[in-house]
């Protein structure tokens, strides 16, 4: 099918909503706590609210499922799948590094992808069986095949607090065996830069549907490869994922093994 006019309304939702939170890079005002370190900020539900508007206004009997709002429902069959503004702690501490994303799951399956940095100007797209694309240019998985040389990224969960050690763990024993790791504070545009070959694989674990949903559609159609951390096919409604080029999967995969730790 020809997801066309979904793709047209995602841009426009994603150029509408990243207007709002770029604005308020370094004036945020309204700084709330949903957890201990869980943050949300007025950035957040004034990009929300200007992502359904948009899509209410083109398919006004979808599904929505949103970070901040919840889910409103409508067609089982349509959902779209919103993160307003993934990487809240870094536009509260004025980091210019956090994305607006939005995905579309048609019949159980995820068809669209769009992440947008508007700092960055970086628009991530991908529809299914059409390729992933980066500002309308064709992006890529890497081809590196050896931790050794691999360029690894991850997060941390807002429950690390309460289960610090086997988080350190896997950390530890990916450390040792890949080039480096980076820690941006954004699942995905981590899942992104991935998928464009600047990261050849990442691991995370305690995310929810929104913060992968868009993403994974654009890893999949640039030939990546995700899993849980067990090695089970992927879905955003799973707590745990690796991601990678493929070429690393199976040795990160053995990487982040708590049994692998020598404590």
């Amino acid at each position: 099918m020809n997801w066309e006019k979904e793709r047209n309304v995602a841009r426009e939702a994603a150029l509408r909503a990243g207007s709002e939170v770029k604005a308020l890079l370094g004036r945020v005002l309204e700084v709330r706590k949903k957890g201990e370190i869980d943050l949300v900020t007025e950035a957040d539900f004034q990009a929300e609210r200007a992502i359904i508007d948009t899509i209410r206004r083109s398919f006004p009997r979808d599904s929505i499922l949103t970070e901040e709002t919840g889910e409103y429902r409508a067609l089982p069959e349509r959902l779209w799948i919103i993160d307003p503004l993934d990487g809240t702690i870094n536009l509260a501490h004025a980091l210019p590094f956090y994305a607006v994303c939005i995905g579309l799951q048609v019949d159980g399956r995820l068809v669209l992808g769009l992440v947008f940095n508007p700092v960055m100007d970086e628009r991530f797209e991908a529809l299914e069986g059409g390729g992933a694309f980066l500002n309308g240019s064709r992006i890529q998985i890497s081809r590196v095949s050896t931790m050794v040389e691999a360029l690894v990224a991850t997060g941390f969960p807002y429950s690390i607090h309460e289960d610090s050690r086997t988080i350190m763990q896997r950390f530890h024993q990916v450390l040792v065996r890949a080039q480096g790791i980076r820690r941006l504070g954004s699942a995905a545009l981590d899942l992104c830069y991935l998928a464009a070959g600047r990261f050849d694989g990442y691991w995370e674990e305690g995310l929810k549907p929104w913060d992968t949903a868009a993403a994974t559609v654009i890893v999949k159609e640039a030939g990546g490869r995700m899993t849980d951390y067990d090695g089970n096919p992927f879905s955003p409604y799973l707590r745990t994922v690796v991601a990678s080029n493929g070429l690393v999967h199976e040795a990160m995969l053995e990487a982040i093994k708590l049994e692998n730790s020598k404590e």
